[in-house]
């Protein structure tokens, strides 16, 4: 059975990520081959100003039933292909989760599928990730060059 640790914040983002490593379609000759997925939920950072009008608790109740959402729209996809599924909720640093996945699950593949948001820096998963580029910003080169076409017929 292959084991696989995915990280996600949006579900539909994460399921066109997945759809190419689905079981379903890379079957061996010899029987079906299943995958244990344990679905790992980032929910979305929280100002540090909310604690002024929201209590812990329910920032924690908002996290778990957003999770929730998400899982809703994923598992039952990947369990009608006859997979299994593990659903969790990430709290605290996302190396130190990965370590301990490791830990219960045994050696894993681990993917990756949160959605990059424009301006928000996005955590390594593991200690071994590479960093992004620090600082500086990143911008498609179409968006530089119909800069430089708007630029051109303005003048």
């Amino acid at each position: 059975m292959d084991k696989i640790i995915v990280y996600l914040n949006d579900p539909a983002y994460a399921q066109r990520q997945l759809a190419p490593m689905k079981s379903g379609d890379a079957t061996p000759a010899g029987g079906a081959a299943t995958t244990h997925w344990v679905l790992v939920a980032c929910a979305p950072r929280m100002t540090r100003h909310i604690s002024k009008w929201v209590s812990h608790s329910a920032r924690e109740n908002w996290r778990t039933k957003w999770a929730e959402k998400v899982f809703e729209s994923i598992v039952p996809k990947l369990e009608a292909a006859g997979d299994t599924t593990t659903t969790l909720l990430a709290k605290g640093p996302l190396p130190e989760l990965t370590k301990k996945l490791f830990a219960q699950h045994g050696a894993c593949r681990v993917l990756d599928a949160r959605r990059p948001k424009f301006g928000q820096e996005m955590h390594p998963i593991t200690l071994d990730q590479p960093a992004g580029k620090d600082g500086g910003w990143e911008v498609p080169g179409a968006v530089v060059g119909l800069g430089a076409l708007l630029v051109l017929a303005a003048e």
